[in-house]
């Protein structure tokens, strides 16, 4: 939950000015008392006191008046007309006198009303692994969660409310061309606003039945957009966080990473069984700091060995029956590959089904290459195969920079261990890959780490 700045407005009162006027005199008259005329003070706009607020003060304030429901500008902090009609809407509807100023009371009162709409729908500033991007999700509105390697989907349980944060390339791209294609899709969308800057775009109106809004934002070839989609029905609860959305939507954040990304106390990857005697390799950052390691159907397991170097994994299960290694003999010659693995459950409503991906690298062999694009969360570790079923590596993705250097190109979200460092690997410690299957959807397994 964000922290609710305080800001207190105060009315700064002019000292009165005084003017003494002493009328003139003449010969042998007795001069008149002076008369002393008071000066009405000057008062202070509503715009002057919010001025001279600090900056942190006048963002907590529209984002507080957003929340309930009263400001529907961009929040930035930035005084305007817009904000101080909020302020007396909001001291109008509690009985106050609409001044456009806050006094102590009604400023504390404004921040816990804010504080408790956020509490109701489960405000959060989430970071998506798949993009990188930040952005604030409802998550008592929009608990279910997808995700695939074209960005993340949040739904309600009824479809009522839906957040899509979408991803793809285009040659050359510009807001003005962007926009002008997303008025068009999908069919049937009518447009009652649009706003178009060099850097990002907005546009509102219906798509069917449902409302929507969408914030756009482009950088290079890539083009990132957050979508929200609501019943009109749902109009008043939704709008006021579509405003506290849309200021918190970072597409591409820059900067200095303050740290490593936080571990997830409950991890899933994907492991591939390469020996009829329970040998697996899986990602070794997925496999880091467990104090339980389980591959479900199989029971627990243990880490016997890591390569550092390339971030693999080797897992040992004793006594199992029936399992059926993969085979990585051979060579694969095609950069077009199947990535077999098992999503994470949130990916597919709870399941540990396999399933297949496409992605490609530049060329197979050499080192650990790019693998584009990354496959979903819970495939890391996963088989990668060529069209003809021959064994190209390991898929594995990696934990997602969210923040550095502005000119920096952005690292790659997924790299393929090539077959040549797998098997090199499985024999520095004596394990004996003799499976004959190019079956992969039989050889993966779900591995799940639990972390205090």
């Amino acid at each position: 939950m964000r922290l609710v700045l305080s800001a207190t407005l105060i009315v700064a009162a002019v000292g009165a000015a005084h003017a003494q006027l002493t009328p003139p005199t003449t010969a042998g008259a007795k001069p008149k008392a002076a008369t002393t005329v008071p000066v009405r003070p000057a008062l202070q706009k509503p715009e002057d006191t919010a001025g001279a607020m600090a900056q942190a003060e006048r963002l907590a304030l529209q984002s507080d008046l957003a929340w309930v429901g009263e400001y529907n500008g961009a929040i930035t902090g930035d005084v305007s007309e817009r904000m101080v009609n909020a302020i007396k809407e909001f001291q109008k509807n509690r009985g106050g006198k609409p001044t456009g100023v806050l006094n102590p009371q009604e400023r504390g009162v404004l921040a816990d009303t804010a504080r408790r709409k956020q509490e109701s729908v489960g405000w959060r500033i989430v970071t998506e692994p798949a993009t990188g991007a930040r952005l604030g999700i409802p998550t008592k509105l929009v608990p279910q969660l997808t995700s695939d390697a074209s960005g993340a989907k949040w739904t309600s349980p009824t479809a009522t409310v839906q957040v899509l944060l979408t991803r793809r390339k285009e040659a050359s791209p510009t807001t003005a061309k962007v926009a002008e294609q997303e008025k068009k899709e999908p069919a049937g969308r009518t447009i009652d606003y649009t706003v178009v800057k060099p850097d990002f775009f907005v546009l509102s109106g219906m798509q069917g039945l449902k409302k929507f809004y969408l914030r756009g934002t482009l950088k290079g070839d890539e083009v990132r957009i957050l979508t929200i989609l609501y019943d009109q029905a749902m109009q008043t609860t939704v709008e006021p966080v579509v405003i506290a959305m849309s200021s918190a939507f970072n597409a591409f954040p820059t900067g200095v990473q303050a740290g490593p990304p936080p571990r997830k106390t409950v991890e899933y990857a994907t492991g591939v069984v390469v020996s009829d005697d329970g040998a697996i390799i899986t990602d070794r950052v997925a496999t880091n700091d467990c104090i339980a390691l389980t591959i479900p159907g199989y029971g627990n397991a243990d880490r016997v060995a890591e390569d550092k170097e390339h971030d693999l994994a080797l897992l040992r299960i004793y006594g199992a029956r029936g399992l059926k290694p993969l085979s990585i003999a051979g060579q694969a010659t095609q950069t077009a590959l199947d990535i077999t693995g098992i999503a994470d459950p949130q990916n597919q409503g709870g399941g540990a089904a396999a399933s297949s991906v496409k992605a490609s690298v530049a060329q197979l062999g050499g080192g650990d290459q790019a693998l584009s694009p990354p496959p979903a969360l819970g495939f890391s570790g996963a088989a990668a195969l060529d069209g003809g079923g021959k064994f190209a590596g390991i898929a594995l993705l990696k934990p997602v920079i969210v923040a550095g250097p502005a000119n920096a190109a952005p690292p790659a979200q997924a790299a393929l261990v090539p077959a040549d460092t797998v098997r090199s690997f499985l024999k520095a410690h004596a394990v004996t890959a003799a499976g004959e299957s190019a079956d992969a959807k039989a050889a993966v397994v779900r591995v799940i780490c639990v972390r205090k």
